[in-house]
């Protein structure tokens, strides 16, 4: 993995991606197999593509995941059986290692991601909710506080509460693009 840029601050993103035939299988309603692993392959370019000139690293464990990544210009944190949470925890962690001050994880599901090379900078935890206001799509946090994740239902409000805990300053980005992640087949405009 490349060494991360010497700037202020160094920081790097990190987008975890489970295999993209086994993604959004929420969308089953909607969309068959394949489609689904267009779509998922689509929308993680769109994320790696929103990091702009900050390095970037995908947590994955899917052999096809990773060529993917690396075919990309991006380094890859091999997480096998960690989960989300623990794959993230691993890649920050990792990214820390080669030098980044605060890692911006974005979630590979969110089809208009742009600037995320934005959300560096803030003295303190980064929070994107989810339109819900519910879930966090994007997270920008300090490399070296040990930041424990908890993503799923409720994630922001979690993530809060750990930016507490650590005595951290949250704030609160609310951008529409970011916010429109796609899990279910409404969020493809096809309610039924």
């Amino acid at each position: 993995m490349p060494e991360v840029r010497v700037g202020a601050p160094a920081a790097a993103v990190l987008v975890p991606i489970k295999a993209f035939g086994l993604a959004k299988a929420r969308l089953a309603p909607a969309l068959a197999g394949p489609e689904r692993a267009a779509l998922a392959r689509s929308m993680a370019e769109a994320v790696l593509a929103a990091a702009g000139e900050l390095p970037v690293a995908v947590a994955c464990e899917d052999e096809e995941v990773a060529a993917w990544a690396r075919r990309r210009g991006a380094s890859v944190v091999w997480a096998p059986g960690r989960g989300l949470n623990g794959a993230v925890e691993d890649g920050v962690t990792a990214l820390a290692r080669r030098g980044a001050e605060q890692v911006v994880v974005a979630h590979a599901d969110i089809p208009g991601a742009h600037g995320l090379d934005r959300l560096p900078g803030f003295d303190g935890v980064t929070l994107v909710p989810d339109r819900r206001d519910d879930g966090t799509n994007v997270a920008c946090v300090p490399a070296r506080t040990g930041f424990r994740f908890a993503y799923g239902p409720g994630s922001l409000r979690r993530h809060r509460a750990e930016a507490g805990r650590l005595g951290l300053a949250v704030r609160i980005v609310r951008e529409p693009l970011l916010a429109w992640d796609v899990d279910r087949p409404c969020d493809l405009g096809v309610c039924r």
